[in-house]
């Protein structure tokens, strides 16, 4: 369906560079996407494709050095990010865009209890809110945390993985972002704990009215998250349209790859397909 409103996040021409002993290499070249409101995309691709480095450019979370802008702009909501200093990204930075991070044995803090943890993202952006502990448990029951009093006080080792991702989901959301990325959220949790996660997420995207940025290398979950999809290879954008598109009719022979790798049961053993040469040379 034809867009007709400006997009929530727009990213234009942007190229990332890695410094290192053996000079300045190209790690994301000449990148353009757009979300628009209440919409989710996928980026897809290989580890070392760019996905994550792309994300984490949004809200100037990269690491400089080594990684260094070297052109392009990003705009979310008319406002280049880019252009922002520190102090104004944090009026973005985990309120109205809020990140779920792929680690989230290391994303949470070991040594405060989920409580506070919650508590200060509330008390940074969403000063309104006076009863931390009922919007806290709210959002806990929200994403499916059983019995949400008693894990209140906990600390992150003493929940499974499948509960710390929910926890931070939870405190993801309970700033209300308006743009939600979630980086491989579920990456480390089992085909079960996963499908329960990525349901999760689409319900809530659904019923919030959230734009969500899902970042994954895996083809098989996006259909029914997603409505549109980009296919990262070597820092580039390769492929970009409908979810449903792109799935039954790729293009691209790297997405093509990517698609034929996906497990099927009714399928004999065989020679994954793999890119004979690099397509783009940096």
């Amino acid at each position: 369906m034809f867009e007709t409103s400006p997009p929530l996040l727009e990213i234009k021409n942007l190229s990332i560079d890695a410094l290192s002993a053996h000079g300045r290499r190209s790690i994301v070249a000449h990148v353009s996407l757009s979300l628009h409101r209440a919409k989710s995309l996928a980026i897809v691709g290989e580890s070392g494709s760019g996905k994550s480095v792309t994300a984490l450019s949004i809200t100037q979370l990269l690491p400089s050095p080594p990684l260094l802008y070297r052109e392009g702009h990003i705009f979310f909501d008319g406002v280049d990010l880019i252009s922002l200093s520190q102090a104004n990204l944090r009026k973005y930075r985990g309120g109205r865009i809020a990140y779920v991070f792929q680690d989230v044995f290391r994303s949470l803090n070991p040594v405060y209890s989920i409580r506070r943890q919650m508590a200060e993202s509330l008390k940074l952006h969403r000063p309104d809110i006076h009863d931390h502990d009922q919007e806290i448990l709210r959002w806990l029951e929200i994403v499916g945390i059983t019995r949400p009093k008693e894990r209140l006080y906990c600390y992150p080792h003493e929940l499974s993985g499948g509960m710390q991702q929910r926890v931070m989901i939870a405190m993801a959301l309970c700033t209300k972002p308006d743009l939600l990325i979630a980086d491989e959220p579920t990456t480390a949790l089992d085909v079960t704990i996963q499908a329960q996660i990525l349901a999760k997420l689409r319900e809530l995207q659904q019923e919030l009215g959230m734009a969500l940025l899902f970042i994954t290398h895996n083809f098989s979950i996006i259909r029914g998250l997603a409505h549109h999809v980009a296919v990262m290879y070597q820092g580039r954008i390769v492929e970009y349209g409908e979810t449903e598109e792109i799935l039954s009719r790729p293009k691209h022979p790297y997405t093509q790859a990517l698609i034929a790798c996906i497990p099927r049961l009714d399928d004999s053993l065989k020679r994954l397909p793999m890119m004979e040469s690099d397509t783009f040379v940096r």
